[in-house]
């Protein structure tokens, strides 16, 4: 056997060439932690405090398709998705979770987030504090994009639209149109459109209106409902009183708060299907969506919340992925070129819902299958086969660019 000594220095000293070689290590790898370390970006993701969506009381009686928590978890998870292909870019995403107390409080808030060097805006907002975010948010940060999650309003798009804002929410042109294709395709064309009192359910009616003229579909009565514990307005939420005519096909019913339409289905005096706010739904995302990677996503977002992905989260979700991508694209960019090549279509980014998704040039909206379903899963996806368009079929969906009333430019 050989033996192989080693001669040590006496206790407390060092010889030089050890020094030198500790010395250089150290050196070394401080170097690799400094050049290992990811630039930071900074991404808030603003709610309102008193947003109605979010009272405990609507979210205990979970209504199909509404939120049922807030949006941070899912710009979370996808900041997850993404954290591998940005490290290796020398980025990482850092998320800030801001509850607004109310509109007063955005100049203070946006003060803060300059601060903390944020550009970057997840808002889930009611459509008027968003347009404030939207009017304050790049003078007061020098600079901001803002990615809507939630606000469906079609004037965000039109008349209201602004040059930092994308949307990953369907707008409700996008749902009602995509409910029109699939009713033109099974040939239920007469329509008995039963409509709320609140502004939400008026503009849902609006958009089914358009819809059905622009696929010839018919509306043969509108009627009125309201919830009411007074006798005397019994008559407007009978559900059998309300449907008791014969002649329609279908019974649309525009309930963006969800209540009265959950006691349609199986309720109506002849045997009519549902569709709307209840029944067969259009949506963005649907927990039992069982393609293109749907169930991954799907039980990753159970597994990190305890919860089911509605809507409102896959859009929290992708416009995280579509920053990230953006960034992956052109990591030293500006705010304003990020911008500029996430509107111009360029990027794309996968959703799990099929076809690689872009946003539209004309109003930033983010063009996306429409998933046709009811509670317990999906029975088809907009657009529907057969449907065509010049250029892009998915821009069947919602307002295309010679409809645009959008004026907004970078």
């Amino acid at each position: 056997m050989r033996t192989v000594q080693l001669q040590l220095e006496p206790q407390g000293r060092c010889s030089p060439l050890v020094v030198r070689i500790l010395l250089c290590s150290c050196a070394l790898l401080a170097n690799l932690a400094t050049a290992a370390a990811p630039t930071p970006v900074n991404v808030a993701v603003i709610s309102l405090a008193t947003d109605s969506r979010y009272a405990p009381r609507q979210l205990e009686r979970a209504y199909p398709d509404h939120p049922t928590g807030r949006a941070f978890d899912a710009a979370r998870m996808a900041g997850d998705d993404a954290a591998l292909e940005l490290e290796e870019l020398g980025l990482t995403l850092k998320f800030r979770d801001v509850l607004l107390p109310d509109a007063q409080g955005l100049p203070k808030v946006l003060a803060e987030l300059k601060a903390a060097h944020i550009q970057h805006i997840v808002a889930d907002l009611p459509a008027p504090v968003l347009k404030q975010l939207v009017q304050l948010a790049p003078a007061a940060l020098g600079g901001a994009m803002v990615l809507n999650v939630s606000a469906d309003e079609d004037a965000l798009r039109n008349a209201d639209c602004a040059a930092v804002l994308l949307h990953t929410n369907p707008s409700r042109q996008m749902l009602t149109d995509a409910l029109a294709q699939y009713l033109v395709a099974r040939n239920w064309r007469k329509l008995l459109l039963l409509q709320g009192p609140l502004p939400g359910d008026q503009l849902q009616a609006a958009a089914l209106l358009l819809s059905a003229k622009r696929y010839g579909l018919k509306i043969l009565q509108t009627k009125p409902f309201k919830l009411s514990g007074d006798p005397r307005e019994r008559d407007l939420f009978n559900t059998r009183l309300l449907t008791n005519d014969r002649d329609h096909e279908v019974v649309a019913v525009m309930d963006s708060q969800g209540e009265f339409a959950r006691t349609l289905p199986y309720a109506t005096q002849w045997p009519r299907p549902v569709v709307g706010s209840n029944g067969l739904m259009a949506m963005a995302w649907h927990a039992q969506w069982e393609r293109n990677g749907g169930p991954q996503v799907s039980r990753r977002f159970y597994k990190l919340t305890k919860r089911s992905m509605q809507s409102q989260d896959w859009a929290a979700w992708i416009a995280v992925k579509a920053l990230a991508a953006g960034l992956a694209a052109a990591p030293k960019a500006t705010i304003t070129q990020q911008l500029g090549q996430l509107r111009d279509g360029t990027i794309t980014v996968d959703g799990s819902k099929g076809p690689p998704l872009s946003f539209r040039s004309w109003d930033g909206q983010l063009r996306q299958p429409i998933l046709l379903g009811h509670g317990d899963g999906v029975i088809g996806v907009a657009p529907l086969d057969g449907v065509l368009h010049p250029t892009e079929v998915m821009d069947t969906l919602g307002t295309d660019q010679k409809e645009s009333s959008c004026r907004a430019r970078l």
